[in-house]
């Protein structure tokens, strides 16, 4: 196998983060909102959770998207 066709192959797969981010996003939000209509007065007090996971979920898909770029167009 050449080394181009690996890379390439390498930055398909590193690319496989961002869509675990965006199912996490998904359940993230979801779950959020399921748990606001169950209880609305609570909902205030967990923005900031959701926030958090919102971020730190985001953090790894652009993580994700940053190392196949790298593969992509690094050296």
């Amino acid at each position: 196998m050449e080394a181009d066709a690996a890379r390439l192959i390498g930055a398909g797969l590193a690319c496989f983060g961002m869509i675990g981010a965006g199912i996490g996003l998904g359940q993230i939000f979801g779950s959020y909102l399921s748990a606001a209509i169950r209880n609305p007065s609570a909902a205030k007090g967990q923005f900031g959770t959701l926030i958090f996971g919102f971020a730190v979920t985001e953090a790894i898909g652009i993580f994700s998207l940053l190392i196949a770029f790298l593969l992509l167009f690094g050296g």
